[in-house]
């Protein structure tokens, strides 16, 4: 009978030391010392679905974020493309001027 009684007195002491972390974890506000275990419970609930909610939104975000970073570095690749191509004309246009300026000396 004494296993039992002992068993239950470390179960409740250890409830008491979860609930004393949840108080430092959950914002109670200014009447701190009147929560009950029912209240306690109540907000750290609420708290963690404020938590999710907030998490699930700066996941789309980070996920929009990528999708603009994709969508703005397949543009720069486009206009690197371009560049190139322009660049090539430009030095290809360049090339023959000189050769016709040699051919005029």
């Amino acid at each position: 009978e004494a296993a039992p009684a002992a068993r239950s007195r470390c179960r409740r002491a250890q409830l008491r030391l979860c609930l004393e972390r949840l108080k430092g974890l959950v914002p109670l506000g200014a009447a701190a010392g009147r929560h009950t275990t029912p209240r306690l419970l109540t907000r750290a609930r609420l708290r963690n679905h404020k938590l999710e909610d907030q998490e699930r939104r700066a996941l789309h975000q980070i996920e929009q974020l990528q999708r603009e970073q994709r969508h703005l570095q397949r543009q720069l690749e486009k206009l690197g493309m371009e560049r190139v191509r322009i660049d090539s004309i430009g030095s290809s246009l360049c090339s023959e001027r000189s050769d016709s300026d040699q051919g005029e000396s």
